[in-house]
């Protein structure tokens, strides 16, 4: 999670008309990645250097050079009849540094319910029970034997939370470097937090937050976690729905300082749908919009988004709940998954007893109760789509047999029925581009309050995740490996902001394993893990329930921190 800097036209007055909290102090923005629809393609991927120099002025400055060059060669040209000779041989570009800039993490706030609204934009909200409590955990790895400056904030950037301190000078080559943690422990939250954390010696912080959400009581029972996404201008977000008793808001968040104008595309089980107010909204420095997605699709079962930002980047997040009647049927926030991909991974899903699940969807208004898998085609060309599903003991295969044509341009949903009770890593591999993400519901019997979790497609696990772990309940890490063996490494994050020895687990390929998560590793509260693998490629999730009751909500690893990164610079046409 990495801040970006977005291009200077995009500051508009036209952000002062958007709703949402009041735009806070400028902060001082980092490199900016995103790929905003509307850009111009010379600004996009400027980055601010210190001192107020940028990335995109030195860039400027080598292409004026080269101008310059240019324009001199022409008059040399015009002032002799015989051509000069051409050059035949090709120049490689040049390789330039892009330097680190802060991590950003935006935590969604607490989950609540629609009061007086029509279906539309900008829903105003009231909380939901006098049980329900909103917690966000959090840690940050040292680099170079040193804590980056690191801080949990309001997103106007009031009630700031210091993790870490600026950092003073990196310790001599040579000395031994202890792994470090700063670490915020089930901080309770009323609203939209930011985690950041400088960069170190130019590399990126290791970083990473997640909110959990829990209530006994009123329509929104149950338990919803959510990563503290990177703010990005494209992303893919699966599962949502609007149709009677199903409740879908989505959530954009402005965390930089420059203004967001976001448009969005959706996509439902008969196509893409043209919704007049689904583009150019404004989401001003500092505020979240959100908006009411029955207004754009009313009563589609199965919805997809696709989120495009021009100007700041956004985080976005969807808060779906379910009420079947007066029975609460579940709450959960739906965070983004990975781009359209010929390869779709989800582990960390949860499914009961088969055999119970059927005679609850066989209900009416329990439909969406089982587990199921929900694709999205975003082209034009139908997807032919295989699954497999790998457990404990190995893959296990659908009733349906595993092989489903997904139409273009819409959603399909494909059940998981009739799959054994267990936890369980999902393949989705098609012959074009696909987004997925995979439903799980806690809970067995009409009448009594259900839970509901989405698992979006994950990441492949690199080195040094940082994986935040909410107190309380029950949880677990999941980790899935596809072809081949994968060797995972794990370390328990304290609350005293130590990193405590390494464990090994050694997971077959085609097989799901899972780790009990302790409530203390030597004497002090496990709050996080710091996770890395090797070997074939494996995906992890972490799990969370709650004894005795029917929650369940399920965390994406984040990307690692990337090191340092370079861009190709071409001079020249």
């Amino acid at each position: 999670m990495h801040e970006h800097t977005p291009p200077a036209a995009a500051q508009s007055a036209a952000a002062a008309e958007s709703t949402g909290a009041n735009p806070g102090p400028a902060e001082k923005p980092g490199p900016d990645s995103g790929k905003g629809r509307g850009r111009k393609p010379s600004s996009g991927g400027s980055t601010r250097l210190p001192g107020g120099n940028t990335r995109a002025a030195s860039v400027a400055g080598v292409a004026a050079g080269v101008l310059i060059f240019a324009a001199a060669g022409a008059v040399v040209a015009a002032g002799t009849a015989v051509p000069g000779p051409g050059s035949s041989r090709a120049v490689p570009a040049a390789q330039a540094a892009v330097p680190a800039g802060a991590s950003v993490g935006v935590c969604p706030g607490p989950a609540r319910l629609l009061e007086g609204t029509d279906a539309g934009t900008d829903a105003q909200f009231r909380p939901e029970s006098a049980t329900a409590a909103t917690r966000v955990s959090a840690a940050v790895l040292s680099a170079g034997g040193v804590l980056p400056g690191s801080r949990l904030a309001r997103l106007d950037g009031t009630a700031a939370v210091d993790i870490a301190k600026a950092p003073g000078p990196t310790p001599a080559a040579g000395t031994p470097q202890e792994l470090l943690a700063g670490v915020v422990a089930d901080r309770t939250v009323d609203q939209v937090n930011v985690l950041r954390a400088d960069a170190v010696a130019n590399q990126n912080a290791s970083a990473a937050g997640a909110m959990k959400y829990t209530a006994t009581d009123g329509d929104l029972q149950g338990s919803a976690a959510a990563s503290c996404s990177q703010p990005l201008n494209d992303q893919w977000l699966a599962g949502a729905s609007t149709v009677v008793g199903r409740t879908s808001v989505l959530a954009l968040t402005n965390a930089s300082s420059t203004p967001a104008t976001v448009s969005l595309e959706l996509f439902g089980s008969g196509g893409q749908i043209q919704a007049p107010g689904s583009r150019g909204l404004l989401v001003a420095p500092g505020t979240t919009r959100s908006v009411v997605l029955a207004g754009l699709a009313p009563n589609e079962a199965q919805l997809s988004v696709h989120v495009r930002s021009a100007g700041g980047p956004v985080a976005a997040t969807i808060q779906q709940s379910v009420l079947r009647g007066l029975t609460p049927g579940g709450v959960d926030f739906i965070s983004p998954g990975t781009a359209p991909a010929l390869r779709q991974v989800m582990t960390g899903v949860d499914i009961q007893d088969p055999a119970a699940v059927a005679a609850l969807t066989a209900q009416a208004g329990y439909k969406d109760a089982g587990p199921a898998l929900e694709l999205t085609v975003p082209g034009a060309a139908d997807a032919v789509v295989e699954i497999k599903l790998y457990g404990r003991d190995g893959q296990h295969a659908l009733p349906s047999g595993g092989v489903i044509t997904a139409k273009a341009g819409s959603t399909t949903e494909v059940p998981l029925a009739g799959v054994p009770a267990g936890q369980y890593t999902v393949e989705a591999s098609s012959d074009v581009s696909i987004v997925a993400a995979t439903r799980m519901g806690r809970g067995l019997q009409p009448g009594q309050a259900l839970d509901v979790a989405w698992a979006a497609s994950a990441v492949r696990l690199g080195s040094q995740h940082v994986i935040p772990v909410p107190k309380g309940g029950l949880r677990q890490l999941v980790f899935g490996a596809l072809d081949a063996r994968a060797t995972i490494t794990y370390a328990p994050i304290t609350a005293d902001g130590k990193v405590r020895a390494n464990a090994t687990a050694d997971i077959a390929g085609g097989t799901t394993a899972s780790i009990a998560v302790p409530e203390q590793a030597d004497g002090a509260d496990v709050v996080g893990y710091v996770v890395s693998a090797s070997g074939d490629a494996a995906y992890g999730a972490v799990l969370l329930g709650q004894d005795g009751r029917n929650d369940v909500s399920a965390l994406g690893f984040l990307p690692a921190a990337a090191g340092q990164e370079t861009v190709p610079v071409s001079l020249g046409s």
